[in-house]
C-alpha cells in the first residue's frame, strides 16, 4: 500500500472515528433533550396541580370568607383595600369593586360610642406594628348611608414570604344583637336584684344557682352563703315532703301556682310566705331548674290576725253598747210608768225622778266615752290647757269615782306629797283619766276590796299609780288593754259592765297631755297597778286668781222657738222652757222655722241641724239674711257635737252650740253669757 494510500486510509479511519464521535454524541443530546423535555413535562404537570390546587384553594378561601358570619377586608400595605366580603359590603354599605383601591380610612369610619371620637382603625396599626390588634372597646361603625352599629373588630397583619408586611386582614362584626342582649339581661338583673320578692333559682337536684338581695333579707343569708347550697337550707324539716312533692310537678313542667307556706331563716325563725315556682327550660325545651319567687307576707299575716281580733272584739263591743245603753233604758221606761201610776204620792214619785236623772247621767256618760274616744282616734279633740294643781285633778277624780267605790264597800287610800305640783292640761280630761281608772279598779273588785291613789313626785314627771286587789291581768294581756275595743274576758265585762273602752280613753288622753300610762300585775286574781306618768311644770306658780261668782242663773221670761224634727223632743223642751216662764213656739223643719220666726219675732232660736226640707244651717242663714234677724240669739241644740260640726254652726251664724241632751242651767248660762256679750 502506498504512502498516499496509507494516508488515505489513516484519514477515513479518523474521519470515520469522527463521525462516530459526533453520531454519539447526537445520539447522548438527543437523549440528553429528551429525558430533559421529559423533566420539563413533568414540572409543567406539577406545576399545573399547583396551580389548579392554589386556583382551588383561593376559591375555597373566597367562597369562605365571602360566606362567613363576620365582615373581612383585606388591605395592601399601604392600606389600601384589595377585598371586601359580602358582610363588610352590607355592614359598611360599599360594594367590592366601589370599595378596592379606596384608601381603609375613606371606607371604614369607626368612632368612640361614648366620645363619638375617631378611633384608629386596627389594620392600620396592624401594618405600622406588625402585630395582631386584639378588639376595640365601645367602637360604632358610620356606615355609607351614615347608620351606625356597634362593632368588636380584630387586624393581622400579612407577610410575604420573606417575612416582610405586604397587607392586613380586618374582622370585625355587628354586636347591636349582643349589646340589646346584655342591656336586657342587665336589667332583668337590675329587676331581679330591685324587686320586693324574694327570687331564687335551683337546678333540678335542689342547688341553689342565684340569691337577689330580697332574698338576703328575707332569709338573712347572703348569696355568696347560700349559693351553691341545698335548697334544704331554708326548709324545714316538716315541709321537706312539701317541698318533694315540688319538684316531682316541676320535673313534669308544671307550674306551682301561688300558695302559702313556712321557710326557716338564718336566724332560725320561721317567715311566712306566699310562693310560686316556675319551671326553668334550656334552649331544646327540656327542664332544667326552677324559678322561685317568694314575698314575705308575715306582717301582712300579722295586721290580718290582728284585724280578725279587732272584728271580733268590734263585734263583742257591739254587743256589750248595746247591753249597756238597754241598761239605763229599762229604769228610764220604768221611771215614766212609777210616775204615771203614782201621781198622788210624791214620794215615790220623787224616788223615780232621782233614779231617772241616775241613769240619764249615766246614758249620757256611755254616749261621750263614745264621742271622746271617736275623737281621739281621728285627732279631732282639742284640750282646753292651763296651768292646773294636781291635788285639783285627784279630788275631781275622787269626787266622781267615790259613789261606786262606797257602794262597793271598798277601802280607798290616797297619797299625794304635801308641796303644790304644777301641770299644763285640761282639768276635766284629767280627771276624767283619774276617775276611770278608780271606777275600773272598783269595778273589777270584788268588795270589800283595797285602791290605793299613789302620787310620787320626780324630776321633771310626776307618776299617779292606781292599784287595786281586783281580778288582775294576765301577762298576755297588758300590751293590749290600751286597744280600742280591748276587753281582758268578755265574760267579767259583761258581767261587771262598760263598753271594754275607757283604758283607750285614758291611754288616748295621756298622750294628749305628752305622758304615758302603763300597766302592770302579778296575774289573774292578785290585782293590778295602772301607772300614769305626766310631765310637770317646774317654774313657781303665778298667783291664783280668786274663783269668779257662778254666773246667775235667775230666769228671765224670753220669746223662744224650739225647733227640731223630733216633734217629742221640741215638744218636752218646750214644756221645760214655759214652765220657767218662757214664752215658746216650736217648728219641724228649716221653713216652718223661718216663717214662724218671722211672725213672732223670738230673742232665742234653738236650732237642731239636721232637718228635713231645710236643715238648721241653711235656716240660720236665711233668719240671718233679714233685718229683724240679726239680732236674734241662735243656738244650735243637736246632736252633732264634733268640733267641725261645731265650726260650721258657727260660721252658718249661729251665738252657741249645744248637744243633745241638754241640761238648763247650761243653757240658761250660755243665754245669760250671750246676752251680756250682746249688750256689751
Amino acid at each position: 500500500m502506498t504512502e498516499r494510500e496509507e494516508e488515505e486510509r489513516l484519514l477515513r479511519s479518523a474521519a470515520l472515528q469522527n463521525a462516530r464521535a459526533i453520531l454519539l454524541a447526537r445520539q447522548q443530546a438527543e437523549q440528553a433533550l429528551l429525558e430533559a423535555n421529559r423533566a420539563l413535562e413533568s414540572k409543567t404537570a406539577e406545576l399545573a396541580e399547583s396551580l389548579a390546587m392554589l386556583r382551588e384553594t383561593s376559591e375555597r378561601l373566597h367562597i369562605t370568607l365571602s360566606s362567613i358570619g363576620d365582615a373581612v377586608v383585606s388591605t395592601d400595605a399601604d392600606g389600601v383595600i384589595t377585598f371586601l366580603n359580602r358582610v363588610a359590603e352590607t355592614l359598611t354599605g360599599w360594594t367590592t369593586a366601589e370599595a378596592v383601591g379606596r384608601p381603609l380610612t375613606e371606607v371604614l369610619i369607626v368612632v368612640n360610642h361614648d366620645t363619638r371620637e375617631a378611633v384608629e382603625n386596627p389594620a392600620l396599626r396592624a401594618l405600622r406594628e406588625g402585630t395582631v390588634v386584639g378588639l376595640a372597646n365601645h367602637t360604632v361603625l358610620i356606615a355609607r348611608d351614615g347608620a351606625e352599629r356597634p362593632i368588636d373588630d380584630s387586624a393581622a397583619p400579612i407577610h410575604d414570604a420573606g417575612g416582610a408586611v405586604v397587607g392586613a386582614v380586618l374582622v370585625f362584626r355587628d354586636v347591636s344583637d349582643r349589646l340589646e342582649a346584655y342591656e336586657i339581661q342587665g336589667r332583668l338583673a337590675a329587676i331581679v336584684d330591685s324587686s320586693q320578692d324574694a327570687i331564687i333559682s335551683k337546678s333540678l337536684d335542689g342547688t341553689i344557682r342565684s340569691w337577689n338581695r330580697e332574698a338576703e333579707r328575707v332569709f338573712g343569708y347572703t348569696a355568696a352563703e347560700a349559693v351553691g347550697q341545698r335548697i334544704t337550707l331554708i326548709i324545714p324539716s316538716d315541709r321537706e315532703d312539701e317541698e318533694r312533692d315540688i319538684m316531682m310537678r316541676l320535673r313534669r313542667g308544671e307550674r306551682v301556682e301561688h300558695f302559702e307556706t313556712v321557710r326557716r331563716a338564718k336566724d332560725g325563725r320561721l317567715v311566712d310566705l306566699s310562693i310560686a315556682i316556675s319551671p326553668v327550660r334550656d334552649a331544646a325545651g327540656h327542664v332544667i331548674g326552677a324559678s322561685k319567687v317568694a314575698r314575705d307576707i308575715s306582717e301582712r299575716k300579722k295586721i290580718g290576725d290582728a284585724l280578725e281580733a279587732a272584728d271580733r272584739r268590734k263585734d263583742e263591743f257591739l254587743a256589750v253598747l248595746a247591753h249597756e245603753l238597754r241598761n239605763p233604758l229599762a229604769p228610764l221606761a220604768n221611771g215614766l210608768q212609777v210616775i204615771r201610776l203614782a201621781q198622788s204620792n210624791p214620794v215615790t214619785v220623787e224616788r223615780a225622778r232621782s233614779m231617772m236623772e241616775r241613769q240619764l247621767s249615766h246614758l249620757v256618760r256611755l254616749v261621750d266615752d263614745l264621742l271622746d274616744i271617736s275623737r281621739i282616734s281621728r285627732n279631732k279633740m282639742e284640750l282646753r290647757r292651763s296651768r292646773l294643781l294636781l291635788s285639783d285633778v285627784v279630788n275631781s277624780a275622787i269626787e266622781t269615782a267615790r259613789p261606786l267605790i262606797e257602794a262597793a264597800r271598798h277601802t280607798l287610800t290616797v297619797s299625794i306629797p304635801p308641796e303644790p305640783i304644777h301641770l299644763d292640761g285640761d282639768l276635766t280630761r284629767l280627771s276624767q283619766v283619774f276617775s276611770n281608772l278608780l271606777t275600773n279598779s272598783a269595778k273589777y273588785t270584788d268588795p270589800p276590796g283595797r285602791i290605793s291613789l299613789d302620787v310620787v313626785r320626780h324630776p321633771g314627771t310626776v307618776t299617779v299609780a292606781v292599784r287595786d286587789t281586783g281580778i288582775g291581768i294576765e301577762a298576755d294581756q297588758l300590751d293590749v288593754i290600751f286597744g280600742m275595743f280591748s276587753q281582758v274576758d268578755p265574760r267579767v265585762e259583761r258581767s261587771r259592765g262598760g263598753l271594754g273602752i275607757g283604758l283607750a280613753l285614758v291611754d288616748g288622753l295621756v298622750k294628749m297631755h305628752g305622758g304615758s300610762v302603763t300597766a302592770q300585775s302579778p296575774g289573774r286574781g292578785q290585782g293590778s297597778t295602772l301607772t300614769v306618768t305626766l310631765p310637770v311644770i317646774e317654774s313657781a306658780a303665778p298667783p291664783r286668781a280668786e274663783p269668779s261668782e257662778p254666773a246667775s242663773t235667775t230666769h228671765h221670761k224670753r220669746r223662744i222657738l224650739v225647733v227640731d224634727d223630733n216633734i217629742d223632743s221640741a215638744t218636752s223642751m218646750a214644756m221645760m222652757l214655759e214652765y220657767l216662764g218662757n214664752e215658746v213656739g216650736t217648728a219641724h223643719d228649716g221653713l216652718q222655722a223661718i216663717e214662724r220666726a218671722e211672725r213672732n219675732r223670738p230673742d232665742v232660736v234653738l236650732m237642731d241641724i239636721g232637718m228635713p226640707i231645710l236643715d238648721g244651717y241653711e235656716a240660720t242663714r236665711r233668719i240671718r239674711s233679714k233685718p229683724w234677724g240679726r239680732d236674734v240669739i241662735i243656738i244650735a241644740l243637736t246632736g252633732w257635737g264634733q268640733d267641725d260640726d261645731r265650726a260650721r254652726s258657727h260660721e252658718a251664724g249661729c251665738n252657741g252650740h249645744l248637744t243633745k241632751p241638754v241640761s238648763l242651767p247650761d243653757l240658761e248660762r250660755l243665754l245669760e253669757d250671750l246676752k251680756s256679750a250682746q249688750r256689751a
